[in-house]
């Protein structure tokens, strides 16, 4: 008998996460890794709200906290989605979690029972399925077509829908394709949500601020109020603000799963860092102009890879709409052979060939649920893409 639980063999390690740590191994052992895998911006997290933490530790803001948030860090999130999606919560619709995952997880084990089923349209972040499988429940894969721009239509959702849906899962901009909605998309979608009073929406919109060529941004509840009641809104700073390694992830939604959640959390972890929460306040009511900044560098970075990749036969890819992502597919490379004999039959194969032959490190698009495709992140400098794409051509022409 294992000691280990059953429960952790329905889950495999984040692969992405494991992508970015085996780049890192490598460049630690010696080797010039061109890293492609990680999702974070290379910005450095703003001046004004290291300084806003500074200060906090100089004001001994280093104890415990409430377990669901600070009340001054709720009330910047209320203003927040108030200001920015004209959704209004108060104190007790609000959680604050370490990192948006936590705010995921927590609501997922708060609701999923053995046999319920989760919407999760394809391609996927990593981690919901994973986390539906965790909580006893049954992930609903719904292919997203590129010809479709990677998107879930209404007809899809409808099919989708049974009486054991528990939730959908909806994630725009969307990682890895940089998919975003419409807000007439986001209506079809929520025309169809209005016939199924037992389906819950869970909306990660961490993407929220990189939107590309002018696109502005919807979430669901802003877009049809009736399903607030059952919305679950997630958001968070890791992304705009280049907050990764804080931590801050927060929803908004009922109190009565707030409450359920706070719970789950309160023999967890309990609060998030405390000086981390200090930063969050000070990313979201500070100063909010270097964020479309950085959006045009990343829309500049997205254009010269997105040629690249569409120059190199054997790859395709669309143009992402947000996020920092291209999502290309590699159906052109599958079954041609390497130089040292070997076929590739998988995207993981090829990425495999990348890793070991041209030191360049990126992540199969099996890991999202979608093949033959391979993601690429663009959160790193114009230099270090360029030589990127430099490999990935040298190792597609290597190929026969």
């Amino acid at each position: 008998m294992s000691f280990i639980s059953a429960r952790l063999n329905r889950i495999k390690p984040s692969p992405s996460s494991m992508a970015s740590q085996r780049a890192r191994e490598l460049r630690a052992a010696g080797r010039d890794i061109i890293g492609l895998t990680s999702g974070e911006p290379d910005f450095d997290t703003p001046a004004h709200v290291c300084e806003a933490v500074i200060s906090a530790m100089a004001a001994s803001k280093t104890k415990y906290t409430d377990v669901a948030g600070t009340p001054e860090l709720k009330a910047s999130i209320i203003k927040k989605f108030k200001g920015d999606n004209d959704l209004d919560y108060i104190a007790s619709e609000i959680i604050v979690g370490t990192g948006g995952k936590q705010i995921i997880f927590n609501a997922l084990m708060c609701t999923v029972d053995a046999g319920d089923e989760v919407i999760v349209p394809t391609p996927y972040w990593v981690s919901y399925p994973d986390i539906v499988l965790l909580a006893g429940g049954k992930p609903v894969l719904v292919p997203c077509l590129p010809q479709n721009g990677f998107k879930l239509s209404p007809e899809d959702l409808e099919r989708a829908i049974t009486p054991r849906t528990r939730w959908l899962i909806l994630n725009a901009p969307n990682n890895p394709s940089g998919a975003t909605y419409t807000s007439a998309e986001l209506r079809g979608l929520a025309d169809v949500l209005l016939r199924h009073p037992n389906v819950w929406v869970m909306t990660d919109d961490i993407y929220e601020h990189i939107l590309y060529d002018g696109r502005k941004f919807s979430t669901i509840a802003q877009i049809e109020p009736a399903l607030k009641e059952r919305t679950l809104t997630i958001n968070g700073v890791s992304k705009a603000y280049a907050m990764t390694g804080w931590r801050i992830g927060y929803g908004g939604a009922p109190a009565v799963l707030v409450k359920a959640m706070t719970k789950l959390q309160s023999q967890s972890t309990s609060n998030a860092s405390s000086i981390s929460q200090a930063a969050a306040v000070a990313a979201l009511n500070g100063p909010q102009d270097f964020i479309p900044e950085r959006t045009k560098i990343f829309q500049e970075r997205r254009n010269m890879v997105v040629g690249e990749l569409n120059a190199i036969p054997g790859l395709s890819c669309h143009l992402p709409e947000g996020a920092f992502y291209a999502f290309p597919s590699c159906a052109g490379i599958i079954g041609k052979k390497t130089p040292k004999g070997k076929i590739l039959s998988t995207d993981e194969e090829f990425v495999l060939y990348l890793l070991e032959e041209q030191n360049l490190a990126v992540i199969q698009g099996d890991a999202y649920g979608v093949s033959p495709f391979f993601r690429i992140s663009f959160a790193t400098s114009m230099s270090e893409l360029n030589e990127g794409c430099r490999r990935l051509r040298l190792a597609c022409e290597a190929l026969s």
